[in-house]
């Protein structure tokens, strides 16, 4: 048996398989079996890939279960240990699973791991979702190497180094199949984004290590879901963002940050209508009163959860603030954030 299986999440996505998986296979069949897993699509992309690529296996869901639910589904019909959460958009290069390989094979603790993610659009730099890895600030605010905010870093090699990070990104995630197991799956309550940082989190709290592996490199289309612009984007990070603080952070230390957060969370809203973008700010108020709502919901369930970690244990953590950094300090990159990290 191959030691991977690349497993490719669709639905509807004929024009991205047909794009992008002629140099999936070509780059990972060696080690790999490929698998496009298909959340009940409409359109004829099943039929596709059955008649164009019949050395790729297809599982296929009775019912579009999104992101998570998909994953979470067709990664019981995988036999294979290490699994690669790969999206549709995602173009692979030579070689770019050997090195991963080789990381998990030194470390048994290893758990998830990302390649370097470039922007197929603009090659030469990182991509937003996932950069050279993913960190996280003392407030909760997630971040990557190469990209802060909306200010995306050209490759210049300057994170050439492999090295533990706080999360992996979910366009191109490497996983462990009993570690991702053990420590429960992807959220499906999330429904879109920051799942792969909520795991990577809980990953942690097991004692599970998350990389970034700098000799492997993919590039990202991005935008195939929700871009950046979308106010439906908005409201899922900010929603999202204090969930997963309320289920891995101890008690104390959330309630202490959530405070600062509605503060904080405000200033967006003002600076979105001052920019002239009042639907931002309108959901930054939905997401705030969708997780007051969940949150009895959330607090009942973490008595199911491992024991917690306070967040200054774990990897990847910056112990200052990337608003402060970013806006007073004009630190943009990462290179430039003070050297506070866990």
């Amino acid at each position: 048996m191959k030691p991977f299986a690349v497993a490719i999440l669709n639905w509807n996505g004929k024009d991205l398989l047909a794009q992008f998986l002629p140099d999936v296979i070509a780059h990972s069949k060696e080690l790999a079996t490929i698998y496009v897993i298909d959340n009940h699509s409409t359109d004829d992309s099943v039929a596709f890939v059955q008649e164009d690529y019949p050395d790729v296996k297809i599982i296929e869901l009775a019912e579009n279960y999104g992101y998570a639910g998909g994953y979470n589904k067709a990664m019981h019909q995988l036999d294979e240990e290490l699994v690669v959460l790969l999206n549709s958009d995602i173009k692979t290069t030579k070689n770019w699973l050997a090195p991963i390989h080789q990381l998990f094979k030194d470390n048994e603790h290893l758990a998830a791991c990302q390649p370097k993610i470039k922007d197929l659009k603009k090659p030469t730099y990182f991509e937003y979702a996932g950069a050279a890895g993913g960190f996280i600030d003392w407030l909760g605010y997630p971040f990557c190497r190469g990209r802060i905010f909306y200010e995306q870093e050209e490759d210049l090699g300057q994170y050439n180094d492999s090295r533990e990070i706080f999360w992996a990104t979910g366009a191109a995630l490497v996983v462990r199949k009993n570690h991702y197991f053990n420590a429960g799956g992807l959220d499906e309550s999330l429904f879109a984004h920051m799942e792969e940082i909520d795991l990577c989190w809980r990953m942690q709290l097991l004692d599970y290590n998350i990389m970034y592996c700098s000799t492997s490199t993919v590039y990202h289309l991005g935008g195939a879901t929700l871009t950046v612009q979308n106010p439906k984007k908005t409201y899922l990070n900010f929603r999202n963002n204090m969930i997963i603080m309320a289920k891995n952070l101890p008690m104390i230390e959330f309630f202490a940050k959530v405070l600062i957060r509605l503060t904080l969370d405000g200033i967006a809203g003002i600076k979105f209508l001052a920019d002239g973008q009042p639907k931002h700010t309108w959901q930054i108020v939905r997401a705030h009163f969708a997780f007051y709502s969940r949150l009895p919901k959330i607090l009942a369930n973490r008595k199911n959860q491992p024991k917690q970690k306070r967040l200054k244990t774990l990897h990847g953590v910056f112990k200052g603030t990337t608003i402060w950094q970013y806006f007073a300090k004009n630190n943009k990159k990462f290179s430039e954030l003070p050297e506070k990290f866990s």
